[in-house]
């Protein structure tokens, strides 16, 4: 009996636990040398990862680290990259599984030069973007999930609700069903977003079918992004580097989920040493 209270406590803290995200995602930068209709594959030539440190005091620093691979190949997210991207187009992307094998997302950046690595275009889900959209603009996407057609922690989205931001403030906000887009251009400046919901998935827990704690891989969802920058943005990028950030922090949880379970773990054991050191004394 004296051992039930112990485990009743790291039960507890295992059951408090959110759906884990458990396919790992690497994001790289790097220029795009080949193209394979054929494969259905883009090759990035000179990858970069990207990575951040959490030193003892002060702020995360995040970069891009060259990698020691000459060249990483994957599958497309979606066909519209073939006509978005052209051999030599500098990009970031992420894949899912590790480095390369399926790029879940491709994003254009505006030049070669890291103080003008804004995003014009993005082919896949822009919540796994580290970089900033061009024009002081970002997106952030949540989507609604379809419960008669889920599978352990996702289900198809039936509905996306996408928001445009110009810097803080929320300028167009719209439910896109699979297939439908949205063009905001009221800045006077040039400048346009278009964004197109292809397909996508959303997170079970909302549904009433969803077992608390299930463990499984995060959500993915493919959109079409086209940014048109500002009359004269090409300059002005070219002297104020882009801060690191695409979107709100909430817009990709899964990685802060994922990280919560060694420390909810060590919790749990830090309880029951406890509870045994009290019963000792």
């Amino acid at each position: 009996m004296k051992h039930i209270l112990p485990l009743t406590i790291l039960v507890l803290c295992l059951c408090m636990l959110p759906a884990a995200a458990v396919i790992q995602e690497v994001t790289i930068k790097g220029t795009v040398s080949a193209v394979s209709l054929e494969n259905n594959t883009f090759t990035i030539t000179d990858p970069a990862r990207y990575g951040c440190s959490y030193p003892a005091s002060g702020d995360v620093v995040c970069s891009f680290t060259p990698m020691d691979r000459t060249s990483l190949s994957g599958s497309v997210p979606s066909d519209s990259a073939y006509t978005v991207f052209n051999i030599g187009d500098s990009v970031v992307a992420t894949s899912l599984g590790g480095e390369g094998v399926t790029w879940i997302t491709l994003a254009k950046l505006l030049g070669p030069a890291d103080p003008q690595a804004y995003v014009t275009d993005i082919v896949g889900d822009p919540s796994t973007i580290p970089t900033s959209l061009a024009g002081d603009y970002s997106i952030w996407m949540s989507n609604t999930p379809d419960c008669m057609t889920c599978s352990g922690t996702t289900c198809k989205a039936a509905l996306s609700k996408v928001e445009i931001l110009s810097g803080t403030d929320v300028v167009m906000s719209k439910d896109l069903k699979p297939g439908y887009s949205m063009t905001y251009n009221g800045r006077n400046d040039g400048s346009s977003v278009t964004a197109t919901f292809v397909k996508g998935q959303a997170p079970s827990n909302t549904c009433a079918a969803y077992v608390s704690g299930m463990a499984g891989p995060q959500t993915v969802s493919v959109y079409v992004v086209n940014v048109v920058p500002p009359v004269g943005f090409t300059d002005k990028a070219a002297v104020t580097p882009p801060p690191e950030v695409t979107m709100p922090a909430e817009a990709r949880p899964t990685a802060t989920k994922s990280g919560m379970l060694p420390f909810v773990a060590l919790v749990a054991l830090a309880l029951i040493a406890i509870f045994g050191f009290s019963r000792r004394e």
